[in-house]
Parts: structure tokens; C-alpha cells; sequence
């Protein structure tokens, strides 16, 4: 990832001075040299932790030491959602599986990371699947209704 974050540095680096170098240099008729088309520069991907998965930008140690407590990060990076359904996750986790309770600044930090890192996106998962099509779940008390 290093090596893709030095080629766009070159790239940009060259075409800056090819821009200043052609705005600099005079034609031989006297006249303005053309405009330059705006150079449109792709900001770069943020690198991967090789370890965990987690994209290394803002609070990703934060995440990285909550999250990855219980499970493997995997499942966080595997995962898409907004500000409200990374929210419920942790609450269900909260309520189901023994997640302690985040201050609410460390909660924030945690959401605004997973919702910008990992936000919906219509390409990579699908619709969930209404209850009244699931099949009955064996391991709950009452198996007479779906889940």
C-alpha cells in the first residue's frame, strides 16, 4: 500500500511541475498559453493493519482494541452500516453477549469510526431478510414462531 501512496505522490508531484512549467513558459507568437484541464487527484485509501484488517485512519486502535477483545476483527470489517445500525449492534452485543458499557465519548469514537470506514454500501451485502420468511430457530425457548 506504501508503494501505490509513493507512485500517486510522484504522479501528482510531476504533474504539478509540468502545470507550473507549461503556465511559466512563454509562447514565441506572444500569446497566453492554453489553459491546463484541472488535474483531478483520487484521495488515497487509508493503509490496512496486516494484522487485523482494520483500515488505519482516525480511532482504529480505538476500535481495534474494543472490538477485537471479544472477536476477530474480521467480523467488524466484514460488516457495513450507519451511525444508527453500528449503534444497535453494540447494543445487541451489550445486551447479549456481556459488551461492557462504553463513557460516551469512547461509544462516539467508535461509531463515527465504523460508520465512516465501514458505511453501507449497496454493492458488497444484501438486503436482510424479512422474519416472516425465516425459518423457525431450534435454539429458542418458543420454536412454534420464527426467531
Amino acid at each position: 500500500m506504501q508503494s501505490m501512496r509513493a507512485v500517486t505522490v510522484v504522479t501528482a508531484g510531476i504533474v504539478t511541475a509540468l502545470l507550473l512549467l507549461t503556465s511559466c513558459a512563454e509562447k514565441e507568437d506572444g500569446q497566453e498559453p492554453p489553459a491546463a484541464a484541472p488535474v483531478v487527484v483520487a484521495a488515497a485509501e487509508p493503509e490496512i493493519d496486516p494484522v487485523t484488517g482494520l483500515k488505519m485512519t482516525g480511532d482504529w486502535e480505538l476500535v481495534r482494541g474494543n472490538c477485537t477483545a471479544c472477536h476477530s476483527a474480521k467480523l467488524v470489517t466484514q460488516q457495513r452500516g450507519t451511525d444508527q445500525q453500528w449503534l444497535t449492534m453494540i447494543r445487541w452485543m451489550q445486551e447479549k453477549q456481556n459488551l461492557w458499557q462504553f463513557d460516551p465519548n469512547t461509544e462516539s469514537r467508535i461509531i463515527a469510526y465504523l460508520s465512516e470506514n465501514y458505511a453501507p454500501d449497496a454493492a458488497r451485502r444484501r438486503a436482510a431478510i424479512p422474519r416472516d420468511l425465516l425459518p423457525p430457530n431450534p435454539y429458542a425457548a418458543d420454536t412454534a414462531s420464527p426467531n
